[in-house]
């Protein structure tokens, strides 16, 4: 099984403008710098608890047909189901229709079910929506303020250790907030 962003957010979970204020930096001298911090601490908070902070477009990529027809769904908040495809022996795609799959998203990983098989399929397509909204005010606070001590964290070692280093380290703050969140499998 592999998953890929189709179409990532559209903006990151927190601005600018937050940043340079929880950063207590007057000017605008190192937006792109910021800017870069935010998308990366972004990417190792999703990475690393399996969330989708703002809306993200995905495709799931399955070899073989599951076992009781039952997909988990990993990326977390699923906010709705695109197409589910499935590819016969010679290539040719098929579309399963939306009465044959039922979604289950209280949980996490959500489950997608499939109730039949679609003739001679076995690999299938599955595009999602993961994310708690389309703008930072949809994410949890807790999340936001994650990525802000991250984006600190980076920004006052930015200069004490080299590219090759790099992350040094992951402040105390961070790691708590975000193992909250963090799926843990037994």
């Amino acid at each position: 099984m592999t998953m890929t962003l189709i179409k990532p957010p559209a903006l990151e979970p927190v601005t600018l403008v937050e940043v340079r204020q929880f950063l207590r930096l007057a000017d605008n001298n190192e937006d792109e710098l910021l800017e870069g911090l935010v998308k990366a601490a972004r990417e190792t908070l999703e990475t690393q608890t399996g969330l989708a902070l703002i809306n993200q477009t995905f495709r799931l990529y399955i070899d073989q047909w599951p076992s009781r027809g039952l997909i988990r769904i990993g990326k977390y908040p699923l906010q709705s189901l695109g197409p589910v495809t499935a590819f016969g022996d010679d290539g040719s795609p098929s579309v399963i229709a939306e009465h044959d799959l039922h979604l289950e998203t209280a949980s996490r990983p959500a489950r997608l079910y499939i109730a039949s098989r679609a003739g001679n399929a076995g690999a299938l397509e599955v595009d999602f929506v993961a994310g708690f909204g389309e703008t930072g005010k949809d994410v949890p606070d807790a999340l936001r303020h994650a990525i802000l001590t991250l984006v600190a964290h980076w920004y006052e070692f930015r200069g004490v250790y080299g590219a090759v280093q790099q992350p040094v380290s992951y402040p105390p703050a961070f790691e708590r907030v975000i193992g909250l969140w963090r799926k843990v499998s037994l």
